[in-house]
C-alpha cells in the first residue's frame, strides 16, 4: 500500500484539473484491486468489499460514513446483504482526482 491513506484530501474546486489516463493507470498500481468504471460519461473507482452478512456490511459502511465525513468527500455506496460497493469520484469535475484515490486507500483500512 502507498502512503495515499495518510494524506488528506485537498479542496476540489470546478475548475481542477482531472486525472489523465496515465496518472489514473499509475495511481491504481496504488490501491488493491479498485477498477474504473465509467458511468454517463464519468469514470469512476469502484469496489466491491464483501462481508459475512449485512450487519457487518452495514458496520461498514458506517465508518466509510464518518471517514467521508471527516474527509468532506463522498462517495456512492450500495449495501447489500454481505457486500458494499463503493464509488469514489469526484462530483465538481465530473472525473477523477487525487482525493478519489486518496480516498480508495483509507477505504481499504477500514
Amino acid at each position: 500500500m502507498s502512503d495515499l491513506a495518510s494524506q488528506t484530501c485537498e479542496a476540489c474546486r470546478a475548475d481542477a484539473i482531472k486525472l489523465t489516463p496515465d496518472e489514473i493507470h499509475a495511481h491504481l498500481k496504488e490501491v488493491d484491486n479498485w477498477r474504473v468504471d465509467t458511468v454517463e460519461n464519468v469514470p469512476q473507482l469502484v469496489k466491491v468489499f464483501t462481508f459475512k452478512n449485512y450487519v457487518q456490511a452495514t458496520a461498514f459502511a458506517n465508518k466509510l460514513c464518518e471517514v467521508a465525513e471527516q474527509n468532506e468527500h463522498h462517495p456512492s455506496a450500495l449495501i447489500e446483504w454481505g457486500k458494499v460497493t463503493v464509488c469514489w469520484w469526484s462530483h465538481k469535475i465530473k472525473g477523477l482526482h487525487h482525493n478519489d484515490f486518496v480516498m480508495a486507500a483509507k477505504t481499504d483500512l477500514l
